[in-house]
């Protein structure tokens, strides 16, 4: 059985196969960039459209390399997943038009899935995880998650800005681009630490006081662009951290999975690991290649759905802890 899944969420279009064993057969991905602003959603759902058919043609192509076919088509695909949400409006919309779209026209089950969840779950079949602590870090997402009886329950989240889009509006501001997060990064191995508010609130965190005093520090030239890549980094880093030690410590949890977008910062998942080995635990990120947005989580989170979801439309708003 192969499951295709057509990621939408944001600024990335993706389509992933995969097999009901959760092997990965193709994921492509098309993301839109800006060298002056983020994320301008009607841009974006333009982008989706228009990339979409080619997108799909090169992920059957990829399949049928990775299965030693002679051909792959619709016709080896059993279901169609799609994230229903949550999102930018439309950026979703986008996406689940053409899912349906295909799903009509060559007669295949629509199944709506969670964005976050196929997140949590594709890590998880990927390093065989039995009941991992997740830090879920992306452009809007800043969750700290476990798993009880079935359900997700959030332990602890940012209280305004998602740690991705915070560093990708500080991005704009030293006219990065977007995304601007591997930038930071770079930037932030030639710095030196300043002191930057730590906001932690019990288990969640803010970050919208730290965003203002590295914009006060940069304009006022009181701080290089250098200083304060740096120093936003080990002070944010070192919250997420401190946090995600007190869930694990809480849920008495042994294996944490870093997931999402800014889970490809190297010096994050340092200090994670590091956390982890000092508790006892084991630490694990989800590959390169799987833990930015993609379709291949999709399709994974779509199999696992498959008698449970449907053709649910979109919800922009669908936290993990109602899935």
């Amino acid at each position: 059985m192969f499951i295709l899944g057509i990621e939408c969420t944001a600024h990335t279009f993706g389509i992933g196969i995969v097999s009901d064993t959760g092997k990965v057969l193709a994921n492509i991905i098309d993301s839109y960039t800006s060298p002056e602003a983020g994320m301008i959603p009607h841009k974006v759902a333009e982008h989706h459209r228009l990339v979409a058919e080619e997108v799909l043609q090169k992920a059957f192509q990829q399949a049928q390399q990775n299965v030693h076919a002679k051909h792959f088509s619709w016709d080896d695909i059993s279901f169609v997943a799609y994230s229903a949400g949550p999102g930018l409006d439309p950026s979703l919309l986008a996406g689940y038009e053409k899912a349906k779209e295909w799903s009509k026209k060559y007669q295949k089950k629509l199944i709506g899935v969670n964005h976050p969840a196929a997140h949590l779950s594709i890590g998880k079949i990927i390093h065989k995880l039995k009941d991992p602590c997740y830090l879920y870090v992306s452009g809007v997402n800043t969750q700290v998650i476990v798993q009880a009886n079935g359900k997700y329950h959030v332990l602890g989240e940012t209280l305004d800005n998602g740690l991705g889009n915070m560093l990708d509006k500080f991005g704009r501001l030293l006219g990065l681009g977007f995304p601007a997060g591997p930038k930071i990064e770079e930037l932030a191995k030639k710095g030196k630490y300043v002191e930057l508010p730590y906001a932690v609130k019990g288990m969640d965190v803010s970050f919208s006081g730290i965003l203002t005093k590295v914009e006060q520090l940069f304009k006022q030239k009181k701080a290089s662009a250098e200083d304060l890549c740096f120093s936003l980094q080990e002070t944010c880093f070192a919250m997420m951290t401190e946090v995600t030690e007190r869930a694990m410590a809480h849920a008495e949890k042994k294996e944490l999975l870093l997931v999402g977008g800014v889970g490809a910062n190297q010096r994050f998942c340092t200090m994670l690991d590091i956390m982890c080995k000092e508790r006892g635990a084991k630490f694990f990120k989800v590959p390169l290649e799987l833990v930015r947005d993609n379709g291949a989580m999709i399709a994974w989170e779509g199999f696992l759905r498959k008698d449970t979801s449907g053709d649910i439309e979109i919800n922009p708003h669908w936290r993990i802890n109602e899935v």
